[in-house]
């Protein structure tokens, strides 16, 4: 097996705040304290023991400082790292045992973070120790680690679907803006402009650009901005279609203008970005 699909990691906190870290693989940080940071450009804030999930080519940047853009208040100390290629774990195909895909990775509208009891931190850290035993060439190494990340990923699926009860129970606004969701999984294609949106509340561009952005931290625009660059990923990701099918699929006047949205938004271009993620085997298998 290639290592190289599979790391584990110890980084200091102040090497990932001079400027944004974009991963290539699938990523889990682990790290403790009142921290400030940034995903994609939007701003988040944890206070307990946190595990944040990224998908290939997201950027996280941690932010020091009580006001999150400057000073030296942040919390300092060590982040362990674990990442993996999507050849040596494809959380499309595992879906089914760990949930973790549109719940832990590829969710527009959730924080791509939660924050965990000590129990279930020292549990996964435990974990995480073991695989590390076990990291020396033989050939059980992969079923091992593979069989370890699954219940890392299991275990943080459930501490995810508890924490978003809770979120849900306390938030009046749920029904709402689970309404404003749909619409966005509906038209998102075809219906890229905030006043399509607005008009279906009855609000103003302006007054509902405020309550969706109080909601989840981010505008309508920058949702569907989003939703519409998470779609070319896992087309690009998830089946064999072209740049050019990819770019009419998603209703791009072509291949071109696509290509140039795509690499504002993500950093590199379509076809870079299928040949460092590769092609899913839940693709292969669809060809079988």
């Amino acid at each position: 097996m290639n290592r190289e699909l599979f790391s584990i990691q110890s980084l200091k906190t102040e090497e990932l705040a001079a400027s944004a870290y974009r991963v290539e693989y699938y990523s889990l940080l682990l790290f403790k304290g009142d921290n400030r940071f940034l995903v994609d450009g939007v701003p988040y804030r944890s206070q307990s023991h946190t595990i944040l999930f990224l998908a290939p080519y997201q950027s996280f940047r941690r932010l020091s400082g009580e006001s999150g853009e400057s000073g030296e208040s942040g919390e300092s100390g060590e982040i362990r790292l674990m990442q993996f290629h999507g050849d040596f774990y494809c959380i499309e195909y595992h879906k089914k045992e760990v949930a973790c895909n549109g719940l832990l990775f590829n969710n527009i509208y959730l924080s791509p973070h939660i924050e965990v009891a000590e129990g279930l931190w020292n549990e996964v850290m435990s974990i995480l120790d073991k695989i590390n035993e076990h990291n020396r060439p033989d050939t059980y190494f992969e079923a091992i680690v593979k069989s370890y990340l699954q219940l890392i990923l299991a275990l943080s699926s459930k501490a995810k679907v508890e924490e978003i009860g809770k979120s849900e129970h306390a938030n009046p606004n749920v029904g709402e803006m689970s309404r404003f969701v749909e619409l966005i999984e509906k038209h998102f294609i075809n219906e890229r402009n905030v006043s399509f949106y607005a008009a279906a509340f009855s609000l103003t561009t302006d007054s509902f650009s405020k309550k969706v952005k109080k909601e989840f931290a981010k505008t309508p625009s920058q949702l569907i901005q989003e939703r519409v660059t998470l779609e070319a990923k896992k087309l690009l990701h998830l089946t064999y279609k072209s740049v050019k099918e990819i770019a009419a699929a998603l209703n791009f006047e072509d291949e071109f203008y696509f290509s140039r949205y795509f690499k504002k938004n993500v950093g590199l271009s379509p076809a870079r970005y299928r040949e460092k993620t590769g092609i899913s085997i839940v693709a292969k298998k669809s060809m079988e």
